[in-house]
């Protein structure tokens, strides 16, 4: 609680026990014969409870905006006192400082699983200079390819690839994972981390500006400025909504009486009828829990790992009905691994070992899923020996085919069947999924390797997770062909795919599929790539990966998923339902009390007690009903 809510909290204490004994008082006849003391008593504890409410009153006032809920106390209270009720004006400012009180505590409880984000950036940085001498430097002074030192306990201050040590780094302030992660050297390390037992050395790959943590907190800070439908509608409806009844409560004070005509006596109903209609009028129950509602949502979504941009992206969560996934680095890991061999003739490990010395040299992804596969072997059956690339010569490459290679005085042929055709190999041909690699040695084919990108865990349950949250159509767009689309999407149980399709080519399906979205139907589309940004953009809903997606796939993005685990996306939409009904109940709830009880008022039906609670009562109930959003179950 702030120094601000405290101070509140011991006000709103002096001045309920002050009343509560006056109230005794009062109704006990003692102050019946003393009607000046009786004012200045119950004047007390109200303007302890009230002072700053008739401040920003009157501050509005002067600077033109007159018609909110300060002023609306002021001028019914106030009205209370005019014609004798003393109880009943101390009563209502007493208890709308309650409401205020609980509206304060309830904004800063959903402020903290945000601003508990705000603590993810690390206050220095332990940067190492030439000599190995360590300074602690600003993080925002380092610059890209310096070395860091990152000791037990730090946060990690910059994004970059390990050079020395290893250590678990704890993850749970930016994915909500309570698992810690392992890293060693070569791993990439982002920001906001917090290290664990051993001594890190790491060259950072980027300024601080770009940074996961530095993009992180930016989208925090933005995440309230994007109002949902509803949060706009309760603007404007508040706009026009206080005016309308202050005009109301004159109607009621003056017009009325003047039309009838009558005594004293009827002017002060009158007027007591107009300060009652003016306390229940008060938007606050609106105003407040409805924002409220959708902050702790995204409160809600943080601790889960999941940065929302806006309450417009969680209403429109709500209505989701068709997600779309890219294949590579969203459904799959985009990690390639040998997963089949097959031989001509004789052993699975001399195909591997062929094949792995010709690749022996080469950086690309594949010829590293070889070169593992063979270490892997090793590894794990103790027979065969380490790469000797000492035998290897003479490597090269030929465009759209593959490699040619001296190994140990072979010559290897490792590539795709175009190569085993052009020189003259009878190769076997394969029809498996995945990318084929055929090898032959010294004239003879060998066998065939077939390199998959491996699924992602959780890629199946989080089909079934979205399925159970509403949503109705699951489609998968990939560049790969068609057999292995086809796999990849029976694996997952998505409903259908699209195969061999360029950049451009996706952004084209996606418009045919938002073609097929009709009503409040959303459609969203979960990527990792720089390609995939412009696709993010042009759906209703952008989902990237944040821990290993591009920059530019973030930034295009409405929903980041920090550890890039699908499996959240049905939980962010159950979410996003929960929230936004919540916040309809409140809308719903309000509305209805409050007109019932303004029509009561009017005939005169209903008494301040009444108000107060059609008021104050109807806002708390409503802020503890928005508070709900933030303790979404798993």
């Amino acid at each position: 609680m702030t120094p601000k809510l405290k101070k509140l909290r011991l006000r709103v204490i002096v001045a309920l026990a002050a009343f509560v004994v006056l109230y005794g008082l009062d109704m006990a006849g003692l102050l019946k014969d003393l009607p000046y003391l009786r004012l200045a008593l119950f004047l007390a504890p109200y303007l302890v409870a009230g002072y700053d409410v008739i401040k920003k009153a009157f501050e509005n006032i002067r600077h033109g905006h007159v018609f909110d809920e300060n002023f609306l106390m002021l001028i019914a209270t106030v009205g209370a006192f005019a014609i004798g009720e003393y109880p009943e004006g101390c009563a209502v400012m007493i208890f709308y400082q309650i409401g205020e009180l609980f509206q304060g505590y309830a904004v800063g409880r959903s402020r903290a699983s945000i601003s508990a984000m705000m603590d993810i950036a690390a206050e220095y940085a332990n940067l190492e200079d030439e000599d190995g001498n360590i300074e602690e430097v600003d993080p925002d002074d380092v610059e890209p390819g310096s070395v860091i030192v990152i000791r037990p306990g730090e946060r990690v201050p910059l994004d970059g690839v390990v050079i020395e040590g290893a250590s678990f780094v704890d993850t749970v302030a930016l994915t909500g994972e309570a698992v810690p992660r392992s890293v060693s050297a070569g791993d990439d390390i982002i920001s906001g981390c917090v290290n664990g037992e051993g001594t890190l050395k790491v060259r950072t790959t980027k300024s601080y500006d770009d940074s996961t943590v530095a993009r992180i907190l930016e989208l925090v800070e933005n995440a309230t400025e994007k109002k949902a439908k509803i949060e706009n509608f309760i603007t404007v409806f508040a706009k026009w909504y206080t005016p309308v009844v202050t005009i109301g409560a004159v109607v009621l004070a003056v017009g009325v009486p003047l039309v009838l005509g009558g005594s004293l006596e009827v002017w002060m109903e009158w007027i007591k009828r107009a300060c009652i209609f003016l306390v229940i009028s008060c938007p606050c129950a609106l105003v407040i829990s409805v924002p409220l509602g959708f902050f702790a949502g995204i409160g809600a979504a943080s601790k889960m790992g999941v940065l929302v941009k806006g309450s417009n992206y969680l209403e429109a969560l709500s209505d989701l009905h068709t997600v779309v996934f890219d294949k590579t680095g969203t459904l799959t890991r985009g990690e390639f691994r040998v997963s089949e061999l097959i031989v001509r003739e004789g052993r699975k490990d001399y195909l591997l070992e062929t094949a792995a010395h010709a690749e022996g040299f080469s950086t690309h992804p594949i010829a590293a899923s070889i070169r593992e596969a063979y270490e892997n072997y090793v590894n794990q059956s103790g027979d065969g020996a380490a790469l000797d690339m000492s035998v290897v010569g003479d490597v090269r490459e030929i465009p759209g085919c593959g490699l040619v290679a001296n190994v140990a005085g072979d010559t290897v042929l490792v590539g795709n069947e175009k190569l085993m055709k052009d020189e003259g190999i009878d190769y076997l041909h394969c029809d498996r999924s995945g990318t084929l690699i055929y090898v032959a040695r010294a004239g003879e084919f060998i066998g065939t390797m077939v390199i998959k990108d491996t699924l992602k865990d959780g890629a199946k349950t989080a089909m079934d997770n979205l399925r159970d949250n509403g949503v109705k159509r699951t489609v998968m767009l990939t560049g790969d062909m068609e057999q292995t689309a086809r796999e990849v999407a029976e694996e997952c149980g998505i409903d259908e795919y699209h195969s061999q399709l360029l950049p451009g080519d996706k952004v084209y399906k996606v418009e045919e599929l938002l073609g097929d979205m009709s009503g409040k139907r959303r459609l969203a589309f979960v990527g990792d790539g720089i390609n995939d940004a412009p696709v993010l953009a042009r759906a209703d809903i952008g989902i990237a990966m944040g821990s290993m997606g591009s920059d530019a796939a973030i930034e295009a993005a409405d929903v980041v998923l920090m550890d890039d685990s699908v499996e959240k996306i049905g939980d962010v939409v159950k979410l996003a339902r929960r929230t936004v009904g919540i916040v309809r109940q409140n809308v719903v709830f309000a509305l209805t009390v409050k007109f019932a009880v303004l029509i009561l008022g009017a005939f005169g039906l209903a008494n301040m007690w009444e108000a107060v609670f059609a008021d104050v009562g109807v806002c708390v109930i409503a802020i503890l009903n928005s508070m709900r959003a933030l303790n979404h179950p798993k």
